[in-house]
């Protein structure tokens, strides 16, 4: 792991709150935020604009400069920063991150210079600087940050604000992500347990073997197909939840229990579901509930082509109208819950698979969610 340090500003909508997401996304993204310096207010710096929110960051990373450089400019516009500047001048922003040291390196090309040319400029540099690292030594001017900041002709008053970042950890133990048929409830599961360091708990849907016959009869094969899923979902997250792991503070699965009777209320006749709900009912009334409930919404459109372009044989006799009852079924469930944290995230615009930036939004989406002040628990977000 290499140690770089980060500068992060910002001077419009909310600062404090950008600067907050910076740290959290760079802590998630781009390696770990070992320590971060008090916060600075001081005047716009090489132009006319609203006063500037500063603080310095650093990291342990094993991204390389150049990579390290792509991630935070993805961050920024994740954030909302659209241009660096306009006709080469600065401007207001949303957020700015810049690379002040990357380990001891010496790097110098038109887009990318290590160590920063302008940190013995800029006091609202110096000062977290030298809070946060005052003996470190500039390897070019072989001076400390205390010995620059003393030296500094930078006049811009700079003043200590009253509010502290912090590097937080995840903020749930247990996240479901549910979604229709093709919706990237899976790829998503497993790319965010992956970024946050939890369990992954899959759904065994590819080892049923009654579901490759149900999609060519249900009527004949709904029951059975409904009974085998309760009966490995219920093993599953039993023996998943209960195992605690040393190296996973979290759980992170592609289902939840009540997908049971989301799907079971489409497939089965009035009887079958009677007697299919007492049994569940029996079998899931000490499950562990989810902090956080995701269900990933996207237009029946993106569903069918998605499912097209997965290519699995038994599923390509889905139709249009069996995925809008799927949708339904789940829209009455999520109205009637009010023991759930539920987020909904509109992915119909959105190709988070292709497109890291709108994968970030999603995460961002859901660690903002955690810190939202909110009279339900249902709240609805388009990506």
């Amino acid at each position: 792991m290499s140690k770089a340090v980060l500068s992060l500003g910002s001077n419009t909508g909310n600062p404090l709150k950008n600067l907050q997401t910076a740290v959290d996304l760079l802590h998630l993204f781009a390696g770990h935020v070992t320590g971060i310096a008090p916060v600075y207010q001081t005047g716009a710096w090489g132009f006319d604009g609203l006063d500037f929110f500063n603080t310095v960051v650093t990291m342990e990373t094993d991204l390389s400069p150049r990579e390290l450089l792509q991630k935070t400019q993805l961050i920024e516009r994740v954030i909302g920063r659209k241009h660096k500047s306009q006709n080469g001048q600065y401007r207001n922003r949303l957020i700015d991150i810049d690379i002040l040291y990357y380990d001891d390196q010496l790097i110098n090309t038109d887009d990318l210079k290590i160590p920063h040319p302008l940190i013995p400029q800029r006091n609202f540099v110096l000062k977290p600087l030298n809070d946060i690292l005052p003996d470190f030594y500039h390897p070019v001017l072989q001076k400390t940050h205390k010995e620059l900041l003393t030296l500094s002709s930078d006049k811009t008053p700079v003043k200590l604000i009253d509010k502290k970042l912090k590097i937080n950890d995840f903020p749930y133990n247990f996240v479901a992500i549910e979604g229709n048929i093709g919706a990237g409830k899976t790829t998503f599961a497993t790319r965010f347990a992956r970024d946050v360091n939890a369990k992954l708990v899959l759904e065994r849907f590819e080892e049923n073997p009654f579901l490759p016959k149900f999609y060519k009869d249900p009527s004949r094969y709904a029951f059975p197909l409904e009974m085998s899923f309760l009966a490995d979902r219920y093993q599953q997250l039993t023996d998943d939840l209960s195992q605690y792991d040393l190296f996973k503070t979290s759980v992170i699965s592609d289902y939840f229990v009540f997908k049971s009777l989301i799907f079971s209320k489409v497939t089965l006749s009035e009887d079958e579901y009677v007697l299919y709900r007492k049994i569940f009912n029996f079998m899931y009334r000490d499950l562990v509930k989810p902090d956080l409930y995701i269900y990933l919404y996207q237009n029946v459109d993106r569903l069918l082509k998605n499912i097209r372009k997965r290519g699995r044989s038994y599923e390509q006799s889905i139709t249009a109208e069996y995925l809008e009852q799927i949708h339904e079924g789940y829209m009455n469930f999520i109205k009637t819950r009010k023991d759930l944290n539920i987020l909904i995230l509109d992915i119909s615009d959105i190709d988070f698979v292709e497109n890291p930036g709108s994968y970030y939004k999603m995460v961002h989406t859901v660690l903002s969610y955690a810190g939202k002040e909110r009279d339900m628990q249902l709240v609805i977000e388009k990506i």
